[in-house]
């Protein structure tokens, strides 16, 4: 019998360390069968990136493409996290710009599959002319997907017919079974906004119906015991072949150097509180939230009079500040932390009860692992929609807010925290959101998932399929 061939395959994510990370935990999945692996993307940024397990370094292969300068994109700034949201487009711009340098990468190099992401909608069409097969791969949910993306008859006309925010606080009529997932009106002011046109050239809307138009297949960050009708809804929509390669949790729980004198003072700190008792609470590196938003969050959870443990990670163009005396208030029962922590281990201590989050899609994935209860305070783009299906699901609530202007009281969120956290209407979240964490945390069930995205990739059996998803 034939040994399959070895493969060799590019990465191609779009500059933020919330589509970095997964891509590269994807790539270190591949890399462990034995393919060689070439993970595109800026200088900083790949000095930045999580260290690389020794057996791997073999198979893996950074590929470093200087970032073009821009006008209005400041000279150090190579991801999301190092500028503020206005700016983005112009980081967009540049990303644009790597389109010489990574075309003249594989015109020598002739991977098998480059796997990228929604951003780079000028890249189908390059690969097409190369003969190399490409991959779009979400690292959100099939749910964004068909509530975000025109479906292909749509794309085609080259217009989506929701015009007005209202048109998304409801499910698009496309998807033809009961669904919660829409936007909240305040989100969906923001959401079209993603439909325009902004200082990049283009929108992501037509990023994203262009990739999806053009690629071979659909990657996707999920599995079936998830969303099921979700996934095959994408294939139908798009007509293309759909693959979860499972949730793909980055798990580092064994730190090095300073990280783990790090871990050492925060694991003290909450070896000193009973079981199941602390709110942890994070909300990313790249989420801003206002004055007003951090005032109210910091005192809802002093109201509260729950223990908690907050990471507050900052950027120098972020000036809100905790409200006076607040942290002299909550000594010996909170602890802020203002610098990098290590999320997974914090999320596994027995002492974290529950977690309240911005609802990115790696911070849900970490703490229904970990078996963690959900306090939802959604902020930007999919997070909202991340946030109905976990409430669907009853692991978690989210923060009742304004419905226009997306505002919240401090109220409403010791309401929140306190439900989840210890009264007895919240049981339910808890036991659901520990039951959760035997999928999440299905180490044979998600290999499967690789497994098998991986033949298909070694087979190359590209194009439209009767059975559009892979099951």
């Amino acid at each position: 019998m034939t040994e399959p061939k070895k493969l060799h395959v590019a990465f191609f994510p779009w500059l933020a360390f919330g589509h970095m990370i997964p891509f590269l935990e994807l790539a270190k999945h591949i890399a462990q069968k034995g393919h060689k692996i070439s993970f595109i993307s800026t200088p900083r940024n790949i000095r930045r990136l999580p260290i690389i397990p020794p057996n791997l370094t073999s198979n893996i292969n950074f590929i470093s493409l200087s970032l073009p300068q821009v006008d209005n994109l400041p000279p150090d700034a190579e991801a999301t996290i190092d500028l503020p949201f206005s700016q983005v487009p112009y980081l967009k711009l540049a990303y644009d710009s790597l389109k010489d340098p990574l075309l003249h990468f594989l015109k020598t190099s002739t991977p098998n599959w480059v796997i990228y992401d929604f951003f780079p909608y000028w890249l189908p069409s390059i690969l097409a002319d190369l003969g190399i097969s490409g991959a779009f791969f979400s690292i959100a949910g099939g749910w964004t997907i068909t509530s975000f993306a025109s479906p292909l008859s749509a794309m085609i006309n080259g217009r989506d017919s929701r015009t007005r925010p209202e048109d998304f606080t409801v499910p698009p009529k496309w998807i033809p079974f009961p669904s919660k997932v829409a936007y909240r009106l305040y989100e969906a002011k923001k959401t079209l906004r993603h439909h325009e046109v902004d200082n990049s050239g283009t929108s992501d809307g037509f990023r994203l119906s262009t990739v999806m138009a053009g690629c071979d297949i659909v990657a996707i960050r999920s599995c079936f015991e998830l969303e099921a009708d979700f996934l095959r809804l994408v294939g139908e929509l798009h007509g293309k072949p759909v693959f979860p390669v499972g949730l793909l949790p980055q798990l580092t729980l064994d730190g090095n150097g300073d990280e783990d004198d790090t871990w050492l003072k925060i694991r003290d700190w909450l070896d000193e509180q009973k079981k199941g008792s602390v709110v942890y609470i994070a909300f990313g590196s790249e989420v801003d939230l206002s004055q007003q938003e951090f005032t109210e969050l910091a005192l809802g959870l002093e109201l509260s009079g729950l223990p908690f443990f907050w990471a507050i990670r900052k950027r120098d163009d972020n000036k809100v500040e905790l409200p006076d005396g607040f942290e002299e208030r909550v000594k010996g029962r909170g602890l802020v932390w203002t610098s990098w922590v290590p999320q997974p281990r914090i999320l596994s201590h027995e002492s974290i009860g529950g977690f309240l989050t911005h609802c990115g899609y790696s911070s849900i994935i970490d703490a229904l692992y970990f078996g963690c209860a959900l306090i939802m305070l959604p902020i930007a783009f999919d997070h909202g929609l991340i946030a109905r299906v976990f409430e669907d699901k009853k692991v978690g609530v989210e923060v009742t807010r304004h419905e226009d202007d997306g505002s919240f009281t401090r109220d409403l969120v010791a309401d929140s925290v306190r439900l989840v956290m210890v009264d007895e209407e919240g049981k339910l979240y808890r036991e659901n959101a520990k039951e959760m964490s035997k999928l999440f945390a299905d180490k044979e069930l998600q290999d499967r998932y690789i497994n098998k995205f991986v033949v298909f990739l070694q087979t190359q059996r590209v194009g439209r399929s009767d059975s559009p998803v892979s099951e």
